[in-house]
């Protein structure tokens, strides 16, 4: 992405200039997230869990919903299931933010190894057809 001095929090969008055009086919693939695998070999995060944001986004959600916390007892993840479930990328409304706040809730309080799979399943198959909200 082009470095936007103005606002180093704004999240990407749809048809974000910031993109470079082949980031837009990196991002839609996921290919932009095989880097986040050392930091999965170093032991910072994990290959599912809630997905990280942004400290400045984490003080905003936090402000939104009394249980957003919640999520930091657990190491972030490169997906979860609150991106196999449609809300990944960015987050317009605050709608979306409760549901991914939900999905990762449900995640925490169900955990089991077959649900790590699972997610891991699903998400290699949004990599092959990326849904609608990958950009």
């Amino acid at each position: 992405m082009r470095v936007n001095n103005e606002d180093v929090a704004k999240q990407a969008t749809a048809h974000d200039d910031r993109i470079y055009p082949a980031g837009r086919w990196f991002r839609k693939l996921s290919i932009d997230e095989f880097p986040q695998f050392i930091n999965v070999l170093t032991g910072d995060m994990s290959v599912v869990g809630p997905r990280p944001h942004l400290p400045e986004h984490d003080e905003q959600f936090a402000r939104l919903t009394d249980n957003f916390y919640v999520r930091k007892f657990v190491k972030p993840g490169i997906t979860g299931l609150a991106q196999v479930n449609g809300f990944r990328g960015e987050t317009r409304d605050n709608g979306a933010l409760q549901h991914r706040i939900e999905y990762d809730i449900e995640y925490l309080e169900n955990w089991s190894l077959g649900a790590d799979l699972a997610i891991i399943a699903q998400t290699a198959v949004q990599v092959v057809r990326p849904p609608r909200t990958a950009y």
